[in-house]
């Protein structure tokens, strides 16, 4: 899993070797993608190089909320086409949503589940938002809990294939957070491989949990709390299946 924001430095030249090393050095394990709006070319690129997934939230599928989330600059409609194009290039694609972000209401709500209905992506994250003081959005009131719960057992029933992450910001906000995620429908927990002396450099918004655990730790950690949970944590790829169920 390669996350980041959009960076410049990070050429399609520079993507390329990167992915194509890792591919070459581990081929049983899968790439994920996780860098932002590109355009059709370079998502190509990636898929030659190697990479098979894309997670790219939608973030909104409402227009008004969209700009109000986003610089002037970015588009609704562009971000859906990014989606639709890395679907046809043949990646598993993920996209969803943070509850509780600002201006958010039940009709924009409405608008996203219709959104992945009509996408009908693999994967679908799902998360609530948690301030980072140093955005605009500093002082504004956070998601809750209970409304992700919600959600996630409702994109579910809608997608009953979908891959669904109990996120680490829901295990922020909730000490038990991840354990309810599970129990709600999440199949997917993402544990933070990234070195410990690095971890602070991407603090997506505040108080932030594992940030002080090594990865082995950090493993050892999530398998117990699923384990609490009622299930076991099966370490393969994790692709997306189609089990025969049809998308509602």
């Amino acid at each position: 899993m390669l996350q980041g924001g959009e960076d410049e430095y990070f050429t399609d030249d520079r993507l390329c070797r990167i992915i194509s090393s890792i591919k070459s050095n581990h081929p049983d394990c899968a790439i994920t993608l996780s860098i932002g709006e590109k355009d059709r070319a370079s998502y190509q690129r990636y898929f030659e190089a190697g990479a098979e997934r894309y997670l790219l939230r939608h973030e909104t599928a409402d227009e008004a909320h969209y700009r109000k989330l986003h610089p002037r600059e970015m588009s609704l409609q562009h971000r859906k086409e990014c989606l639709y194009a890395l679907k046809e290039i043949g990646y598993q694609v993920g996209a969803g949503f943070m509850t509780g972000s600002p201006g958010q209401t039940v009709d924009t709500l409405h608008e996203d589940l219709q959104f992945l209905r009509e996408l009908k992506p693999h994967m679908v994250g799902i998360g609530p938002f948690i301030p980072q003081h140093d955005t605009p959005f500093g002082n504004a009131p956070g998601g809750t809990a209970a409304m992700t719960l919600t959600l996630l057992s409702i994109i579910r029933l809608l997608l009953p294939n979908v891959l669904l992450p109990a996120t680490t910001a829901l295990g922020t906000i909730d000490p038990v957070g991840r354990e309810k995620g599970l129990r709600a429908g999440a199949n997917v927990v993402m544990p933070n491989l990234s070195p410990k002396a690095v971890r602070k450099k991407y603090a997506l918004y505040d108080a932030k949990i594992c940030t002080g655990e090594e990865a082995a730790e950090c493993i050892v950690c999530l398998k117990n709390r699923v384990r609490n949970a009622g299930y076991n944590i099966v370490c393969d790829r994790g692709d997306y299946r189609n089990r025969g169920i049809e998308n509602v």
